[in-house]
């Protein structure tokens, strides 16, 4: 009798701490369609590398997790349902992420913290205002009464909003600005149904890429840095400090994990996400258009400081305290843990012109062969004749001679010179100005042949 009582205890007690047993929610708002996220997204997602690193000692001993991974086609609506409770992380851009900060701090009673980077490019690159591939458009001072769309809260809204304060254009008074989804906006391009698309990465290399749109403004010709990061509600972050820890650490593993691999971890991005390899591959391969980095940088707060001022210029915004706002002890754990040094990190920031200048000035994805490097853009151009003759040309890819900035060979202008030297640029018109300082022939935009057509003789003098 007494062991039957004794047992009914242990299951009666056994009971009670299962059904105390805590279960934590990590529910994470990213978008997949956003090569600046994925560091602290789809990869983190598809890897389970936030498992490897959850703690299950101490309080954490009896609990369980459940991960709700929510897609978003950009940072605005991350932001609405972070308020909602309904997400503890979200990732997003420059412009979403002060957003985000100013919309919690305006309700006087929640927060989040800007906790982590997750990418950045030091010259802005990654937004970009496209026009389909065939508009005469050259400029954005010719956009001026014209329609262009952009996705409202996005980062490349922000762009958008300064290039045109930059020109003097009054945006809700010049031209009819429509807010659009990346998709949407993408599609109406290759429609020609829009005068105008503004964008954040990868979609203005999804386009070039896929022959239906062209850029004619790039996001480093605003001056200022493009950068992506990690936000997480501060009341959760200050229950479950070791989760966030957790998730900072995971964050350095999807880093070193695509600068292993950058052709595999581009093929699986693709796989993942539907953005062919190619774009992801000129995105996160060495020379690429984004650099992975957690750190928070002076730099960054400085630029997102800026970025306010000019949400503050269109009455878009509320206040925000950055100094609230900002903890790095999260990533600075993370780091420790790791056994890494933070601050060595947080010292280094990637500048395109002056690094990319030092590798190899052309590179082919061959189908068959994989990744070709070339001393010179003129052999490139070369085999990229052949390999696309054959059907084994996945893409090219050299260097703008002005940003330093890596792009797609098929639409680089390029310039060969008095020497015979070929060299690239992204804007024809930067093309055109050191065709007349240096002498050379200017050669057709996405020519594949050193002696293709010229359409400009520069001076020789």
């Amino acid at each position: 009798m007494k062991s039957q009582l004794v047992g009914a205890m242990a299951l009666v007690l056994g009971v009670a701490n299962v059904a105390s047993a805590e279960d934590i929610r990590i529910a994470v708002g990213h978008q997949s369609k956003c090569t600046d996220t994925y560091s602290a997204g789809i990869i983190l997602k598809e890897l389970e590398l936030i498992q490897k690193y959850l703690p299950r000692d101490g309080k954490y001993k009896d609990v369980s997790y459940t991960f709700d991974w929510k897609d978003y086609s950009s940072g605005s609506p991350i932001t609405n349902q972070m308020l909602a409770n309904k997400l503890d992380f979200g990732v997003m851009g420059d412009y979403p992420l002060i957003v985000n900060g100013a919309k919690f701090q305006a309700t006087k009673s929640l927060e989040t913290k800007y906790i982590a980077g997750t990418g950045y490019n030091q010259k802005g690159s990654g937004n970009a205002i496209v026009v389909p591939i065939n508009s005469d458009i050259q400029t954005l001072a010719e956009l001026k009464g014209k329609s262009i769309s952009v996705p409202v809260g996005s980062a490349a809204w922000g762009m958008t909003l300064k290039a045109f304060q930059d020109l003097g254009i009054d945006t809700k008074k010049d031209l009819t600005l429509k807010n659009q989804s990346p998709s949407v906006g993408a599609a109406n391009i290759a429609a020609n149904k829009i005068d105008a698309h503004g964008d954040f990465c990868p979609w203005s290399e999804i386009m070039e890429f896929r022959g239906t749109g062209r850029k004619i403004f790039d996001g480093s010709e605003a001056g200022v840095p493009y950068l992506h990061g990690v936000v997480v509600r501060n009341d959760y972050a200050e229950k479950y400090p070791e989760v966030v820890v957790a998730f900072m650490k995971a964050v350095v593993e999807a880093g070193n994990w695509v600068r292993n691999d950058p052709v595999h971890a581009a093929t699986m991005l693709e796989e993942w996400t539907g953005v062919e390899r190619e774009v992801q591959y000129l995105y996160f391969s060495e020379g690429g258009a984004l650099t992975l980095d957690p750190t928070i940088k002076a730099e960054w707060v400085e630029a997102l400081e800026f970025d306010h001022t000019v949400l503050v210029k269109e009455k878009t915004i509320p206040p925000l305290d950055f100094k609230r706002w900002i903890d790095d002890q999260y990533i600075r754990t993370a780091y420790k843990d790791l056994g890494l040094d933070y601050d060595k990190d947080l010292a280094y920031t990637r500048v395109a012109k002056a690094e990319n200048m030092k590798l190899n000035p052309a590179e082919i994805w061959h189908k068959d062969k994989g990744i070709l490097s070339y001393d010179s853009v003129s052999a490139m151009l070369s085999d990229k004749d052949s390999f696309g003759k054959a059907g084994t040309l996945r893409a090219s890819y050299v260097y703008d001679n002005t940003t330093g900035l890596k792009i797609f060979g098929h639409i680089a202008t390029y310039v060969k010179g008095s020497d015979g030297i070929v060299t690239a640029f992204m804007r024809k018109i930067d093309a055109e100005a050191f065709a007349t300082s240096n002498g050379g022939s200017l050669m057709a935009a996405g020519s594949t042949s050193v002696t293709g057509e010229l359409i400009k003789q520069a001076s020789m003098h």
